[in-house]
Order: C-alpha cells, then sequence, then structure tokens
C-alpha cells in the first residue's frame, strides 16, 4: 500500500479549497468595494481638510492671508462635498464621520489657531481658555448633529434648520475681525480685547439650542433661475474685486438672520402642532 507524501506546508491543500470556494468556500468573508459616486464627494472632504492643515501652517508663518483663505476655501469645499454625495447618491456612513472630522479640524482648530497667533496670544492663559472653549464647543456640536440626523423620530420640516451655529458659519462668525482688518485696515480689530468676547459668543452659539436656518434644502422657483444666474454673476465679480469686504457683508448678514431663525423655528412648530392636533381633535367630535 502507498502512501501519499505529506504536503511540505500543512493545512496548504485546505486553504487553497477555501479561497478557489471548495469546502465552506461560500463563508469566506468578503470586502465589499467604495462605489467610485461615493469616492468623490470623499476626495472633496480631504481636500478640505487639507486645507484647514494648510490654514495653520500659513499661521505659524505669519501668513494670515492666506491662512484665512485657506478656511474659507475649506468651508466651499464642505458645502460642495455634501451635495455632490447626495446628486449621485454616494452618501456613507465612512463619509460622514470623514466630514465630521474634517468639519472639526478645518472650523473648530484652524480658525482658533489663527486667531491665537494674530492676537489672543498677547492674553496668555486667558487667550488659550478662549481657545479651549471654542474647540470644545465645536466638537461638542458636531457630536450632537451626528447624534440627531440619525434620530429616526425627527420630523422631516426639522432638516430646513441647524440647532446651534453649525462649523462653517461659526468659522466665519469668529474670523470676522481678521477680515475686518483686511477690508478696512484697522488695527483695532487685533485687539484681544475685542477678539476674546467674540470667540466666547461663537463658542456659546454653537452648543446653545438657538435654530438657525440650514441652506441645504433651499430650492429655486424655475422664474427665478435667471435672476439668480445674474446675480450669481455680480456677486462672483464683485468676490474677485472685494474680496474680504463681501465675505464681511455677508458674515455680517448671516450674524443678522440668526434672530430670524428663531422665529421662523417657532412658526414652523405652531404648524406642526396644529397638524396632529388635528386628527385628534376630529375623533373627539366623532
Amino acid at each position: 500500500m502507498t502512501t501519499e507524501p505529506e504536503a511540505p506546508f500543512p493545512g496548504f491543500r485546505r486553504r487553497l479549497r477555501f479561497h478557489r470556494g471548495g469546502r465552506h468556500g461560500s463563508d469566506m468573508p468578503r470586502f465589499n468595494r467604495l462605489p467610485v459616486r461615493s469616492l468623490a464627494p470623499n476626495i472633496l472632504t480631504t481636500l478640505a481638510l487639507c486645507s484647514g492643515l494648510t490654514a495653520i501652517r500659513f499661521a505659524i508663518d505669519e501668513k494670515f492671508v492666506l491662512a484665512v483663505a485657506a478656511i474659507f476655501v475649506a468651508a466651499v469645499l464642505d458645502g460642495l462635498d455634501g451635495r455632490l454625495a447626495r446628486m449621485l447618491k454616494g452618501t456613507s456612513r465612512f463619509g460622514a464621520e470623514l466630514d465630521s472630522l474634517a468639519d472639526f479640524l478645518s472650523f473648530g482648530v484652524a480658525p482658533i489657531v489663527v486667531l491665537y497667533l494674530w492676537s489672543l496670544e498677547t492674553l496668555s492663559g486667558l487667550g488659550w481658555i478662549a481657545v479651549l472653549s471654542y474647540a470644545v464647543c465645536c466638537a461638542l456640536r458636531l457630536a450632537r448633529f451626528n447624534v440627531a440626523v440619525e434620530d429616526p423620530d425627527r420630523p422631516a420640516w426639522t432638516s430646513q434648520f441647524f440647532i446651534g451655529v453649525p462649523s462653517p458659519a461659526a468659522a466665519a462668525l469668529v474670523l470676522l475681525p481678521l477680515v475686518g482688518s483686511f477690508a478696512l485696515g484697522y488695527e483695532q480689530f487685533r485687539s484681544p480685547w475685542v477678539v476674546t468676547p467674540l470667540v466666547i459668543t461663537v463658542a456659546v452659539l454653537m452648543v446653545s439650542r438657538l435654530p438657525t436656518f440650514s441652506l441645504k434644502r433651499i430650492g429655486i422657483h424655475r422664474d427665478l433661475v435667471l435672476p439668480t444666474l445674474v446675480f450669481a454673476g455680480m456677486g462672483a465679480a464683485l468676490l474677485l474685486s472685494y474680496p474680504w469686504e463681501v465675505i464681511g457683508v455677508v458674515t455680517c448678514v448671516y450674524a443678522a438672520s440668526l434672530p430670524f431663525g428663531l422665529l421662523a423655528w417657532r412658526r414652523a412648530w405652531a404648524a406642526f402642532e396644529l397638524r396632529t392636533r388635528e386628527p385628534a381633535d376630529t375623533d373627539d367630535d366623532l
């Protein structure tokens, strides 16, 4: 009787059958490939992350104009990646987590580091407390947002609002002294006694329960498409000619709109309660 020689590598044949789909081959774990349509939004998110990091480098080199410009570039990329993901139907859990991390770095760390090197450093410990307050509030705001998005019982109309000031808008608000100094040339904006109260106020607004407008769900009527395009072209021309003046005006307009967001929320909430009460009242009458 002849015996088959022992294989030089025990278990090799069994593993080979496993990978070829032999015994237990159907149980082999398979790694799903990432669709191409979900890759493009993640690329934009990664570019936003790189832009935020580059802003910190520019601030260390005291190139504050380039630092602020890099943060606003990150804000533009952050606005595009989500819209691109929804348009391509390439939203994913991975992309959502990456977006939150990029937002924290680009709008929670980079702006306050730029402000610290530009102004708050002269206050030593007090300036650093303002830095920590802003960064921590931004992290808490993003964590709360991620939890709220996953709530299945949230009414659909609430998607028209944010709870608290979103991190990109907070970055624009907190950088307003820098933008004002670029536009007007006033050195008074650099005073830490001007910057510190603004930083603390914006930090509180991020974690507050104040409803603010969300531009993600705003649509444009067909009759307003051409005027909107003309307005967008004029706005682009103004932005290229007077960048800091335009950014400063837009930021101030957003700050002025915060109380109106609260009024719109209360109006929408009252309408929602009225719709939910009507069926109950009808049943009572029957």
